[in-house]
C-alpha cells in the first residue's frame, strides 16, 4: 500500500495493480475498503488500477471529524489523490456508492477528467431512485432455491433505518446482488463485514441534501464521455434506473451486462473488461487530452 496526505492532514492509503494507463477507481459500500474490487476482472491486464481506501476504511486513517465521511466532502480526497499522482487529467471509475462520489467529483472538477465510468452506480447523490423496476428484476429469479429467503431479507434491509440495523440481514439478501450465487460470490459477500466500516456507512449520506438542479446543469455540461454500466440482474440500481439517468449527460454510452449483478466483473470478467476498456480506448482515440504531469 502507498499513502498520501489529504487536505485536512488525514493519511489515506491506496494500492496500484495492473499495467497500462492509469484508471482511478472509487469503491462503494458505502464504507467498504477497496479490497473487494480485486483487479476488476480482467481490467488490470490493460489498465493500472489506482484503488484508494476511503477515509476510515481499510488502511486509511480515521479522521477526528466523522462529518468528513459525507459523500460530498469526500470529493476533496479524490482531488488530493489526483494531485498526489501528478495527473493533469484522469480516467475515473466509480462503483456503487463510489459512483455517486464520482458524479460529485465530475460536477466539481469537470476539467480534470478524460473519461468517466459509472459501474452499477448509486443515484442517491443525485436525489434519484435506484430501485425503479426492482420488483420485476427480483421476480425474474424466482426459480432460484435461495429466492424466498433472499427476498424476505431484502424487505428487511430496505425497511432498516441504519446500516447497523440492516447488517444482520445482509448475508441472506446477498444472492440477489450477484449474477451467479456460486462459491466465488459467497466468498466475496462473506468478506463484506470485515471490509466495511459502519461508521463510514452511516455518515456517508448523513446530512447530505443534493442540489439536484445545480447537479443536472453541471453534469449536462460535462466535457468528457461517460459510460453507464448496469447489470441485467442488479436490483439496485436496476438497468431501468440507470437508463433514466443517461440523459443527464451530453456524451453517454449506456451498457447493460447480460447476466450481471451488482458486481459485474465477478459474473463475467472478460465481458466487463471488454466493455470498460473498449469505452476508454474510444475516448482516447476521439482525441481526449493526454494525461501527464500536473
Amino acid at each position: 500500500m502507498e499513502t498520501f496526505t489529504s487536505y485536512d492532514g488525514t493519511e489515506l492509503a491506496f494500492r496500484t495493480v495492473g499495467d497500462g494507463p492509469p484508471l482511478l477507481v472509487l469503491p462503494g459500500g458505502p464504507g467498504r475498503a477497496a479490497a473487494y474490487l480485486g483487479e476488476l476482472g480482467d481490467l488490470a491486464a490493460t489498465r493500472t488500477l489506482v484503488l484508494p481506501d476511503t477515509r476510515g476504511t481499510g488502511a486509511s486513517a480515521t479522521p477526528a471529524d466523522p462529518g468528513t465521511f459525507r459523500v460530498d466532502r469526500l470529493v476533496d480526497d479524490v482531488e488530493a489523490l489526483r494531485r498526489h499522482l501528478g495527473l493533469e487529467r484522469v480516467d475515473l471509475l466509480g462503483h456503487s456508492a463510489g459512483g455517486g462520489l464520482a458524479l460529485l467529483y465530475a460536477a466539481a472538477h469537470p476539467d480534470r477528467l478524460t473519461g468517466l465510468v459509472l459501474v452499477t452506480p448509486s443515484l442517491t447523490a443525485l436525489g434519484a431512485a435506484s430501485d425503479l423496476g426492482a420488483e420485476q428484476v427480483i421476480a425474474a429469479r424466482s426459480d432460484e432455491p435461495w429466492h424466498a429467503e433472499a427476498v424476505a431479507a431484502y424487505r428487511r434491509v430496505k425497511a432498516a433505518r441504519t446500516f447497523a440495523e440492516a447488517a444482520p440481514h445482509r448475508m441472506a439478501f446477498e444472492p440477489l446482488m450477484y449474477g451467479r450465487w456460486d462459491d466465488a460470490a459467497r466468498a466475496h459477500a462473506a468478506a463484506d463485514p470485515a471490509q466495511r466500516s459502519l461508521a463510514v456507512s452511516e455518515h456517508y449520506y448523513a446530512g447530505y441534501t443534493p442540489d439536484t438542479e445545480r447537479l443536472r446543469r453541471q453534469l449536462g455540461a460535462l466535457p468528457c464521455p461517460v459510460l453507464l454500466l448496469a447489470g441485467e440482474l442488479d436490483p439496485w440500481p436496476t438497468p431501468a434506473a440507470v437508463a433514466v439517468a443517461a440523459p443527464l449527460f451530453p456524451d453517454v454510452t449506456l451498457a447493460v451486462q447480460p447476466g450481471g449483478g451488482h458486481y459485474p466483473w465477478l459474473d463475467d470478467p472478460a465481458a466487463f473488461a471488454a466493455t470498460v476498456e473498449g469505452f476508454l480506448r474510444r475516448t482516447a482515440d476521439a482525441g481526449a487530452p493526454a494525461q501527464g504531469p500536473r
